[in-house]
């Protein structure tokens, strides 16, 4: 679709610049032909005003200045001219013909990209999206087949459907935070905050996740002032905590740290779980993208969405995200974020 569109656009982009190069060519002719032709009227007239009448037909001389222009020469060089702007015409289309078809490339590449990333969106969604959905109706067609089924049976189903729902909600909730902060953030406003009171509010969030496998969250933060959007840097670290503590071992630490230079502060968020391969780390801030140890080791059910989400949320305040990992060791995030916003959210 792409390579007939690009052809497209490189014939119209050749048929506008041949209809420009021809007109000037016509200008161009057109101005030096009628040059030539008043070059020699001119020359005739001087040569008449200048001779007697009998002498008129020939010149007295080998004066240059009175000597007719050739008529043939005229026409000679007319049509030399004519052979030399078809000359830079065909020059003009072969080049353009390359300029074009690459010009058209570039004007394309944005917009097939964003067609394969929303295509690659939707694919990805859609295979997420059937997991349980094909969980769900397995159990319902296979309940309903069974002529003896019990009041408890039908609770463990309820049971069962509800946790899968669950899972929808969650994948539905954050296809929709991703989708907002892809096509922008109006509406957000930038105030000064503290870092310390949003890592108080993102640490109470998760805390009882935290307490159910006994890790202790050592929040050694700076009070440190910022200027973002407080509810979607508590979300943002929020997710980095989350993720944090899925990935622990019970009774191990997660340590949260910040440095400040003049005009960014950056916060460490270091945890002593499984760790992240190498081979992981290019693709770790992908949709849906998940390690293939975490899905084994751990059996972690999400949907690979919370750091895509995270990384949004940093690029919305300008910022940056690195990441540091040795499997079975640990990891360490770190989120450098602006002190002062030079632009406005968008």
């Amino acid at each position: 679709m792409f390579h007939s569109a690009r052809i497209k656009l490189t014939a119209w982009y050749l048929l506008i610049i041949m209809l420009v190069s021809f007109s000037f060519s016509m200008v161009i002719y057109r101005m030096t032909t009628f040059e030539l032709d008043r070059i020699e009227r001119m020359q005739r007239l001087r040569i008449e005003r200048q001779l007697p009448e009998t002498l008129r037909i020939v010149p007295p001389n080998d004066n240059v200045f009175l000597r007719p222009l050739d008529p043939g020469l005229v026409v000679e060089t007319k049509n030399r001219l004519k052979i030399l702007l078809a000359f830079i015409n065909l020059a003009i289309l072969m080049i353009s013909t390359g300029g074009g078809y690459f010009l058209a490339g570039r004007t394309l590449k944005p917009i097939k990209e964003m067609l394969d990333e929303q295509n690659q969106f939707v694919t990805d969604a859609s295979h997420e999206l059937r997991t349980p959905l094909t969980s769900l109706r397995t159990e319902i067609e296979v309940n309903l087949r069974n002529k003896k089924f019990t009041l408890d049976e039908a609770k463990k189903l309820l049971k069962s459907n509800l946790e899968e729902v669950n899972h929808l909600q969650a994948l539905s909730d954050g296809l929709i935070k991703l989708t907002q902060y892809q096509r922008g953030t109006n509406g957000l406003t930038f105030t000064e905050v503290s870092l310390n009171s949003i890592f108080n509010e993102a640490v109470k969030k998760v805390a009882n996740l935290a307490k159910n496998k006994k890790i202790e969250i050592v929040n050694k933060i700076d009070d440190s002032k910022i200027q973002g959007n407080k509810q979607i840097l508590i979300e943002l670290f929020v997710i980095f905590l989350d993720n944090a503590i899925k990935y622990s071992s019970q009774k191990t630490k997660i340590k949260i740290t910040s440095k400040k230079t003049d005009n960014h502060v950056s916060v460490y968020i270091t945890d002593q779980g499984i760790g992240i391969e190498e081979k992981d780390l290019p693709h770790l801030f992908d949709r849906f993208y998940q390690a293939d140890k975490a899905r084994t080791k751990l059996g972690m059910t999400g949907y690979g969405l919370g750091l895509s989400i995270a990384k949004e949320i940093v690029e919305k305040h300008h910022g940056l995200i690195k990441v540091q990992s040795q499997p079975e060791k640990g990891t360490t995030f770190t989120v450098q974020l602006p002190v002062k916003q030079l632009h406005k959210l968008i």
